[in-house]
C-alpha cells in the first residue's frame, strides 16, 4: 500500500472489521476531534462528506476537516476497536466519548446522561440520595452538557424536542444532571425555539422553551438533591426530556 491517504477499505477488510469504533484526528496537534461507531467504510464518510459540501456553513466537524486539509495535513483515521456487536460498540463508543473534552460530536454517547464520567464522591451523593417521590406533573430535563456553559435556568429552559401540548400540563420543571435533580422551575409559557422568542439564541426548528421563574420553596425542598427514580431512567436512552405522568 502506498503513503497516500486511505480513503476507503478493500471489501475483504471491511468484511473483517464488523461494527467497530473510531475516532478522527487532527494530525496538526495530534487532538481527537470526533469519535463514532459504524460498519464497512463509515470511518472515511467525514472526510468524503467536507469534499461534497458545499455552503459556508458546515457543522463543527467538517469545519475542523477543511482546517486539516486546507492546512495540507490528511485527518488520521484510527479504529479504536473492532469485531463488536453493536451493543458493545455502543458502550466503547460512549465511553470514547466521555474521556475525550471537546468533541465536535453533536450528541452525546448513548446513556452517558446518566452512566457517563463521574468523580468517586458524585457517585456516591448519586446513589446513597433519596429516590424522588413525585408529588406533581413534572417534566425532567437533563442538562449534563449545558449547566457547565450558562446559568442553571438557561441551561434548562432552552431548546428542547418535545410536545408541547404536554409541557404545557407541567407543574414544575426539574433539571438532572447526572441522574441527581439540581433545579425546580416554572414555566409560566412554552415557546417555539427562535430568535425572535429568545433573544440572544439561535433559532431551532422544531424545538421549544420556556418562560418562568424558580420554584417555591415547598417544591425545591421536595426535590433538590434527590435522585431520579430508575422508573425514569433507561439505559441508553438518548432524549434528556421525559414526563413522570
Amino acid at each position: 500500500m502506498n503513503r497516500s491517504e486511505v480513503d476507503s477499505f478493500p471489501p475483504e477488510v471491511a468484511h473483517k472489521l464488523k461494527t467497530y469504533v473510531y475516532r478522527l484526528i487532527d494530525p496538526r496537534n495530534g487532538e481527537t476531534f470526533y469519535v463514532g461507531k459504524g460498519k464497512g467504510n463509515r470511518v472515511f464518510s467525514h472526510i468524503h462528506v467536507e469534499q461534497s459540501l458545499e455552503g459556508d456553513d458546515p457543522d463543527n466537524k467538517v469545519k475542523r476537516i477543511r482546517e486539516i486539509r486546507l492546512a495540507g495535513f490528511e485527518v488520521a483515521h484510527v479504529i479504536h476497536r473492532h469485531g463488536m456487536d453493536d451493543k458493545t460498540a455502543f458502550e466503547v463508543e460512549s465511553a470514547l466519548i466521555d474521556a475525550y473534552p471537546g468533541l465536535t460530536n453533536i450528541v452525546g454517547g448513548a446513556g452517558s446522561n446518566d452512566y457517563g464520567v463521574m468523580h468517586a464522591r458524585e457517585i456516591i451523593r448519586r446513589y446513597c440520595a433519596e429516590p424522588a417521590v413525585f408529588h406533581h406533573k413534572v417534566l425532567l430535563i437533563s442538562v449534563n452538557r449545558s449547566a457547565t456553559e450558562t446559568s442553571l435556568y438557561e441551561a434548562t429552559r432552552y431548546a428542547w424536542k418535545l410536545k408541547k401540548s404536554k409541557a404545557e400540563q407541567a407543574e414544575a420543571v426539574l433539571a438532572t444532571r447526572q441522574g441527581e435533580i439540581i433545579g425546580a422551575f416554572i414555566a409560566h409559557r412554552w415557546l417555539d425555539a427562535t430568535a425572535e422568542n429568545f433573544p440572544g439564541r439561535d433559532t431551532i426548528p422544531g424545538r421549544f422553551g420556556f418562560e418562568g421563574e424558580d420554584a417555591p420553596e415547598d417544591i425545591k425542598k421536595l426535590y433538590l438533591g434527590r435522585r431520579v427514580p430508575d422508573t425514569y431512567r433507561k439505559a441508553g436512552a438518548a432524549n434528556p426530556v421525559k414526563y413522570t405522568w
